[in-house]
């Protein structure tokens, strides 16, 4: 299908994407993780209780991987699983994460594809990004062609969102502080309409997995056994449901509360990076790990008004979409 503008964030944490779907802009999210493909499957096909996995096989470079929404969460343990890596969108788990996402958008032919980077990688990958995935591509299901990549700092999505939702309210003589914490990373962008302030701007490899890094380690230290299924606790922490660890079901509200320390450091990084923050109209705060470092930003900036965004997840690639859209339509009537 051909269609003008395909918006995807390429998370640590969750793949994003924001595509045409008639008249309406339909949104998918899946985790980033991209294990190897199994070679052989042993669920029936047909006639049984069993069914498939909703996922997607994608050839990258000689070798095939399988991503999509019901992608076994322990893939994340391995050498094939989840990239967490400043060079990440160098290797073939984002191009599978990516082609994964073009598939379930069912775009063949693209006219303008957005893509989101980390506020402090932004200009080092940028243009390895414009010339690894424009041009014509087969990743084991039929040709896809892309006419041009537009990479752009992963803040600036939610602030475009911001603004349409905010409408008349958005004030465009004063600056926003977007912080966007993610799986692997915190970032942030001050803007003034938008106009990004590059010296008050930036990011620190440090987001919701470390959070949940830190309850594991809280789990192993009590029970004194190892524990690293930082997916699970992910997990369990957004279903508000115990942990099941060993035949038992862990309350992870009492390590949770303990491993909130570790948010600190990358809001402190915030703050020395802001300065004073008088001239901010508001905090925007977006992303998948927002509800865990809430607390500590609204701490350190008490005298801020703070707007959480809904379904920050999408907040980003929504925005990204708006951007690629209005692109391609000024370009058009040119």
């Amino acid at each position: 299908m051909k269609v003008a503008t395909v918006a995807v964030d390429v998370g640590y944490g969750n793949t994003k994407s924001a595509f045409p779907l008639g008249s309406d802009v339909a949104t998918s999210m899946f985790p980033s993780l991209a294990p190897l493909s199994a070679t052989s499957s042993l669920t029936p096909h047909g006639g049984s209780v069993l069914r498939a996995r909703n996922v997607v096989k994608v050839e990258v470079d000689g070798a095939t991987y399988e991503v999509g929404p019901e992608v076994q969460l322990t893939a994340a343990y391995g050498n094939t699983g989840r990239a967490l890596s400043e060079d990440f969108v160098t290797t073939a788990n984002y191009a599978a994460l990516l082609a994964g996402s073009l598939n379930y958008a069912k775009a063949s032919q693209i006219e303008r594809l957005v893509l989101g980077l980390p506020v402090h990688n932004t200009q080092k990958y940028a243009a390895f990004l414009k010339e690894r995935f424009t041009g014509t591509h087969d990743f084991g299901w039929g040709t896809i062609q892309i006419g041009s990549v537009l990479p752009l700092p992963q803040p600036l999505g939610t602030l475009v969102t911001f603004i349409q939702q905010s409408g008349k309210k958005y004030d465009p003589d004063n600056a926003y502080l977007v912080i966007d914490v993610g799986y692997f990373t915190t970032d942030w962008v001050v803007a003034r309409g938008y106009a990004m302030d590059d010296t008050r701007s930036g990011g620190f490899p440090c987001g919701a997995a470390r959070v949940y890094q830190q309850v594991a380690s809280l789990i192993s230290a009590e029970k004194g056994e190892s524990m690293d299924s930082i997916e699970r606790i992910d997990k369990a922490i957004r279903d508000a449901k115990p942990l099941l660890f060993y035949g038992e079901d862990l309350d992870i509200r009492d390590y949770l509360a303990e491993a909130m320390a570790v948010t600190q450091q990358p809001v402190k990084e915030v703050q020395t990076r802001v300065g004073r923050s008088e001239d901010i109209r508001a905090i925007i705060l977006t992303g998948g790990g927002a509800a865990l470092y809430a607390p500590t930003i609204r701490a350190a900036f008490p005298r801020n008004t703070i707007h959480v965004m809904d379904a920050p997840c999408f907040a980003n690639v929504r925005g990204f979409y708006t951007i690629g859209a209005a692109r391609q339509s000024a370009r058009s009537a040119a």
